[in-house]
């Protein structure tokens, strides 16, 4: 699949204000999944300096610096052409010792992925870790399945709802309620594989949604780090795979 897309963001303010160094993460990735074809960003007012950088997840940062000079008003306008190469989300083979839960990555391994297996605060809440097992038994352990059915599990069971703004809840919070917007819902699906022994992340991009319409936001999902796979991203507002119709731009192992 060929998309061309074009991302406006505008902050409109009460009163002038200055700016200060920002951190742009609208660079959609070029990777096994997606290639892109060509990327262009307008920034009003114009930035003093301006340099794209790759960070530690591989994601393009693009990082901003302005003069000290009052606006009443901060636009982005990005346009990209991204080509989606992955029709069959399962055209991978994984290793023999991680297609059972729970896993155990070997130690090299494991030291980097130390940050997708950990939780930025608090433990995981009681109930995420009963989801996460009461999917594993229901799948009797199979990887595979595992995530297609907490992915499917989640869409089935909670209801949607847009916040504009405001980080993801807690995992605990979501679950209980069966309430949450995509970011909500991506990170109590990161969780539960982070409590059955899988490396998961955060990914913020696009997805094709319905073509008759325009205008949409921003969509959040969750990768998961399967041997033999490599990251393979999990839609739970969808309840299913990612394919060729999710574009990503960045990822992180903590939605910040």
């Amino acid at each position: 699949m060929r998309y061309r897309i074009h991302h406006h963001t505008q902050y409109r303010y009460q009163q002038p204000v200055t700016l200060r160094h920002h951190n742009l993460r609208l660079h959609p990735r070029s990777d096994g999944a997606q290639r892109l074809l060509s990327f262009d960003l307008d920034v009003t007012p114009s930035p003093s300096q301006q340099t794209a950088i790759a960070d530690l997840d591989g994601n393009t940062t693009v990082s901003l610096w302005f003069e000290p000079t009052p606006t009443e008003q901060f636009t982005l306008v990005t346009t990209a052409e991204v080509e989606t190469c992955r029709s069959n989300p399962f055209d991978y083979l994984a290793e023999s010792w991680a297609t059972s839960l729970p896993v155990d990555y070997p130690s090299t391994l494991r030291t980097a992925l130390l940050p997708y297996l950990s939780l930025a605060h608090d433990p995981i809440a009681a109930g995420v870790v009963d989801l996460a097992q009461a999917m594993a038994h229901r799948t009797d352990g199979n990887v595979g399945l595992f995530l297609t059915a907490l992915a499917s599990h989640i869409y089935e069971t909670c209801d949607y709802t847009t916040r504009a703004t405001g980080h993801p809840w807690p995992s605990g919070i979501t679950w209980a309620k069966k309430l949450g917007s995509c970011r909500d819902f991506a990170v109590l699906f990161m969780e539960a594989c982070r409590a059955m022994g899988l490396a998961a992340r955060f990914v913020s991009g696009y997805e094709e949604g319905d073509p008759a319409v325009a205008e949409r936001d921003l969509h959040a999902w969750a990768e998961v780090y399967i041997p033999g796979g490599g990251w393979r991203g999990f839609d739970p507002t969808q309840g299913l795979a990612v394919s060729d119709r999710h574009i990503a731009l960045a990822a992180s192992p903590f939605p910040t």
